[in-house]
């Protein structure tokens, strides 16, 4: 490599790299517009949470065939790319394998790495298969169209390529050929390229190399825009994951305290507060945008895998109900980027008529869920869809008055009689004589 190459790649590092940390903090940013949620209790049980769900894949193996395979290519995928720490030398400095200095374990490590990449070759093929040849069920859902389609899709043809660009750059590498060490899969392309003379095989050694670099820095940069930012998120999202068990939801702070506002015979709740302290009456129940959710539940929203477990586990879309607990992360996640592309125009947000509820997601969807808690249990990543629901059906019931007549009816019901059911509070017992 000459000075210019060296240039050329300080340039493109530069702006790969840049291009990703400017979005990261666009993203960390979009999170921060939720509400504030203390999760930082239980410490330990929320690393061991990470390490065996994020780190381990504890969740993936539920689903034989997919969790190993998917263990294969995250674990090929991620320490292949403890190659590109040469690479990035070889680039900066104009070396060429540097990390031979290691001797015999560099020979392990590219050995190790030539047998990952094959290995992740396959897995992706069969990920291909199963999504465009046998069509299983939950990649077709209809959110499933267009752009969420084709993403899972880039990223397996993003696999493929990066994977053979390795195998076909150690093939053409002729001195690294020639040590006959650390080439177990490579070796077999070798070949290919027989009847090639040197000078050929360097310059498509060298053209494997760039375009195995520029590739990853795409694949960095693509990451923002697609379903595949699980890969970075996933490690938080699991960590500050909801500890209680499932099935218990949690008392709107707010509520509690005008209720004891109501009962505290010294207060008079219609007053204004005394000055100097804030009123501890928020000016909206439940949530019915983005900004009314907690951070973690945009933080769920942008690490959702689209991977459609939790739709496949749902009972109401199993019934062929408009709920999809998938589409609910998308909607959410699509209508916090619209949000914060609104801020990067104008500043801050200016009001554009749209809400998350009704303009992405519609009461009918937000009914139809049982609250059965299998779209929490399936996710592989610990992502609540069902935490969303609950709470924009708390506003569609405090704020609009616009439960269900069934919904509105038991209320009433429980309000007056003590129970779900329209009898007198006298007959409640009656059963027992039965």
């Amino acid at each position: 490599m000459n000075y210019l190459d060296n240039l050329i790649f300080a340039i493109l590092l530069t702006l790969g790299v840049g291009f990703f940390v400017k979005n990261i903090k666009k993203i960390s940013r979009n999170i921060r517009l939720g509400k504030d949620i203390n999760r930082t209790d239980n410490k330990n049980a929320r690393l061991k949470n990470m390490m065996m769900i994020a780190l381990g894949q504890s969740k993936m193996v539920k689903r034989p065939i997919a969790g190993i395979l998917h263990i294969v290519v995250y674990i090929g995928f991620i320490i292949i790319n403890i190659e590109v720490i040469e690479i990035i030398i070889d680039g900066l400095f104009g070396t060429h394998r540097v990390l031979r200095v290691l001797g015999g374990f560099y020979g392990f490590l590219i050995g190790a790495f030539e047998i990952l990449a094959f290995l992740v070759l396959v897995s992706v093929s069969i990920f291909w298969i199963r999504r465009m040849v046998l069509k299983i069920p939950r990649f077709w859902n209809k959110e499933m169209k267009g752009f969420p389609k084709n993403d899972a899709l880039y990223i397996l043809y993003f696999e493929m390529i990066l994977m053979s660009l390795f195998l076909v750059m150690n093939a053409t590498d002729v001195p690294f050929q020639q040590i006959n060490s650390g080439n177990p899969i490579s070796q077999f392309l070798v070949p290919f390229f027989e009847n090639f003379n040197v000078i050929t095989l360097f310059y498509i050694e060298r053209a494997a190399w760039w375009l195995h670099i520029i590739g990853i820095l795409i694949f960095l940069n693509y990451l923002y825009y697609s379903k595949h930012l699980h890969i970075l998120l996933a490690f938080p999202n699991t960590y500050f994951a909801n500890l209680h068990p499932k099935g218990q939801l949690d008392n709107l702070e707010a509520v509690t305290n005008e209720v004891k506002l109501m009962m505290d015979p010294t207060v008079d709740p219609f007053a204004a507060p005394p000055e100097g302290e804030e009123n501890t009456i928020p000016a909206k129940f439940g949530a019915s945008d983005v900004t009314d959710l907690n951070w973690v539940q945009l933080l769920n929203a942008y690490t959702c895998t689209e991977c459609g477990r939790c739709t496949s586990a749902c009972p109401a879309n199993q019934t062929g109900k408009e709920l999809s607990p998938r589409a609910i992360m998308m909607k959410t996640r699509d209508r916090l980027e619209e949000v914060g592309a609104n801020i990067d125009k104008n500043g801050k947000f200016i009001a554009d008529g749209k809400e998350l509820l009704n303009d992405y997601i519609t009461p009918q969807e937000l009914w139809a869920c049982t609250t059965c808690n299998a779209c929490v249990e399936e996710c592989p990543v610990s992502i609540d869809p069902l935490s969303i629901i609950i709470d924009m059906r708390r506003y569609l019931v405090m704020e609009q008055s616009a439960a269900p007549t069934e919904l509105n009816g038991m209320m009433t019901n429980i309000e007056n009689n003590g129970a779900p059911w329209q009898y007198n509070q006298m007959d409640r017992l009656n059963w027992k004589n039965d």
